[in-house]
């Protein structure tokens, strides 16, 4: 018994990974051309702001 698709699946499927995709070469073209100084001080923040994501997280569900 074959498989199929609906079509009506697979194009927001298709038009999420391009999102996707598109997301990650925007993030990476960012990191190339910024400066490393920039670069540094962002990745050193990243704890405290995803710290700061969780705590609002859990603060939402209450």
């Amino acid at each position: 018994m074959p498989i199929s698709i609906d079509p009506l699946f697979v194009l927001p499927l298709l038009v999420g990974l391009f999102c996707i995709a598109l997301v990650a070469v925007v993030c990476i073209v960012a990191l190339l051309r910024a400066d490393r100084a920039d670069t540094v001080a962002v990745v050193k923040a990243l704890p405290e702001l995803v710290a700061t994501l969780l705590r609002f997280r859990r603060r939402a569900r209450r």
